[in-house]
């Protein structure tokens, strides 16, 4: 195999590297061209921070005022998990709501694909348990009918094995809230974009 590699580099050009190849018996000194670890190393892909965020609801952070976040694990059947892992997946009306002691998630939807729900019949906005424990879900019912807050979805994410999804106490936001909000924001997008420049 060596003497193969050897004729194979045999009749390389100029602006070759060098590269002792050693075998079980014998070694071998091979003449690569340099552009070969170069492109090598170059085609190598950066990877990416790791981000386990499947859906943002980014409609709730500008339409409410988020005041207290919480963790809830999501009762979801088969297909939706496949479904959720090619971000098939719209978060944006979804709110909680409390019947008979749970919390339960409206208003997600989760589109079907058509090779993971061939022998079910899917409904792709139904309502989907949220798992809390008792303490949180007495504190969200109370927040909600008492406080006059709104629990909305904010994200979902994977965590481990298994998708959570970030739930939140919110009120709703008037008109000029909301363009006050849009000022601050471009105001530190300005000056952030002086503090480059300087």
């Amino acid at each position: 195999m060596i003497g193969e590699i050897a004729a194979i580099f045999s009749y390389l050009p100029l602006r070759l590297k060098h590269l002792k190849v050693s075998g079980l018996d014998d070694s071998i000194e091979l003449c690569l061209p340099a552009a070969l670890f170069y492109n090598a190393a170059m085609s190598k892909k950066k990877k990416k921070p790791h981000d386990n965020t499947i859906a943002q609801n980014k409609k709730a952070r500008h339409d409410y005022k988020i005041d207290q976040r919480f963790e809830a694990g999501i009762v979801l059947e088969g297909w939706e998990v496949k479904s959720l892992r090619e971000g098939a997946v719209q978060l944006t009306d979804s709110y909680v709501d409390f019947r008979k002691g749970e919390a339960w998630l409206l208003g997600l939807r989760i589109s079907p694909l058509l090779s993971a729900s061939t022998h079910v019949v899917p409904d792709a906005s139904r309502m989907r348990k949220l798992l809390l424990n008792k303490r949180e879900i007495a504190k969200l019912f109370a927040a909600v009918n008492q406080k006059g807050y709104t629990c909305v979805a904010l994200a979902l994410y994977w965590k481990g094995n298994h998708i959570k999804c970030e739930i939140a106490l919110a009120k709703g936001k008037k008109e000029y809230d909301k363009r006050a909000t849009e000022k601050e924001r471009d105001w530190g997008r300005e000056k952030a974009r002086i503090a480059r420049e300087h």
